[in-house]
């Protein structure tokens, strides 16, 4: 059916960029993507030129343009939790990017911890905290010039309205925003910071300003489009599933296994891996092991796995007692950076070692949200699925036995979708 309007929806990811324009009704109109090249990596090094996000978000945005039926309204963007630059007063970039997954800033998490309350969603060494006292420290030349310190999606939607400043309540959490007070916290000047740097905070959703107009003929947009406040792309995965009630769940199952179940009350345990993002007047509360499909990678291809699949017997666990890792070191629901991975005894058979490593990484599933539960959080009462270990039915079934909940089929499950659907209106 015609409509008379839509919202548009961007994800910018560390590989591709995904457009999505969505119709008042929450129906998908079209979908778009186009690839990015790969972060940087060296040891614990991971940077990215922010111009590559720049260049894809205007060729998503064009090739969008031209296939939409009716005017968008407003436009919303998500990225990566914690990929933090620093830019001059027009915006321009003072370097590249630190990635997500960025972990060198050791020293400064320790100074971080030293300060800042347990709950903070600020510690560790990749923490956007963590990252710009890491910059600041080891770009003293060009300390002078930072104007600002943003987010991926920040400067995005900076780049778009030609106002640099503005963020939201979902990514500056791990730069150390108070969630439950609204505000930047008086602990933060303790570490002597430039206060200049901090973005301004607002909802996700909130009107920033118009798109500028010569972009808006550039790319073939209304030049009357609002841009508003986006989210982190794991707020925004779990708003396109459509779980709008507490003890409604998402797991993301991609490299990582991620969990966020809704509540209407937050829970900070960073002694388990556990925060919680502010969405309107609920939370989400959930934490990221490190297990996941990069586990399953690392003893089988995509090809024997989809081989595999049809010939596993979810209902005769094989009673393999594995924790699959892909490393040394678990974040939650065990806290551990000394864990090892546990993924012997190895039986003789492929496919009874695969369905163990898929019934480990249920059994982390489930004791997180028994973890979640056991600190005040609503009961479980369903899980929504993303990721591409959504697509197995019968790890979905393994799922399914081992946290005694039902396997909901998701609404949607791209982030571009959910962060479209800040437009709309959430609640």
């Amino acid at each position: 059916m015609p409509y008379p309007s839509c919202h548009l929806g961007i994800d910018m990811g560390t590989s591709g960029c995904r457009a999505a324009a969505v119709a008042p009704d929450g129906a998908l109109i079209t979908s778009h993507a186009v690839a990015v090249e790969a972060p940087l990596r060296n040891g614990p090094a991971v940077e990215q030129d922010p111009a590559l996000w720049w260049t894809a978000l205007q060729e998503v945005l064009t090739q969008l343009a031209s296939t939409l039926p009716c005017p968008p309204r407003t436009l919303a963007i998500d990225g990566t939790s914690a990929t933090l630059l620093l830019t001059d007063t027009e915006g321009k970039p003072l370097g590249p990017a630190l990635m997500y997954n960025d972990a060198r800033a050791r020293m400064q998490a320790d100074r971080i911890a030293a300060v800042a309350p347990s709950d903070s969603g600020a510690h560790g060494a990749s923490s956007s905290l963590a990252k710009l006292l890491w910059w600041l420290e080891h770009h003293p030349d060009q300390a002078g010039r930072a104007a600002h310190a943003l987010h991926q999606a920040d400067w995005l939607a900076g780049c778009l309205t030609g106002r640099f400043g503005d963020s939201d309540e979902n990514n500056c959490l791990k730069l150390g925003h108070d969630p439950v007070e609204r505000r930047w916290p008086q602990w933060l000047n303790r570490l002597h910071l430039p206060e200049h740097l901090l973005p301004r905070v607002s909802p996700p959703g909130t009107p920033l300003a118009h798109i500028r107009p010569d972009l808006a003929r550039q790319l073939g947009l209304p030049p009357d489009l609002r841009i508003i406040a986006g989210t982190t792309d794991s707020v925004a995965a779990f708003l396109a599933t459509g779980a709008d009630r507490p003890g409604e769940a998402v797991t993301s199952l991609g490299s990582t296994l991620a969990i966020k179940l809704l509540s209407d009350h937050p829970i900070f345990a960073p002694q388990y891996g556990i925060y919680s993002h502010r969405l309107h007047d609920r939370w989400l509360v959930g934490g990221a092991s490190n297990s996941g499909g990069a586990v399953l990678r690392q003893h089988f291809s995509d090809e024997q796995m989809a081989d595999m699949a049809p010939r596993l017997r979810p209902e005769e666990p094989t009673g393999l007692d594995y924790y699959p890792l892909s490393g040394v070191g678990e974040r939650f629901p065990v806290c551990d950076p000394t864990m090892a991975p546990r993924v012997s005894p190895r039986p003789e058979g492929d496919v009874v070692f695969f369905q163990g490593l898929l019934e480990g990484i249920a059994a982390i599933e489930a004791q997180g949200y028994a973890l979640l539960r056991e600190l005040g959080a609503p009961a479980l009462t369903s899980i929504r699925s993303v990721g591409g270990g959504a697509r197995n039915p019968a790890w979905t079934r393994i799922r399914e036995i081992r946290c005694g909940v039902p396997m909901v089929a998701a609404r949607e499950t791209e982030a571009a979708y959910g962060v479209a659907l800040l437009g709309v209106g959430w609640g």
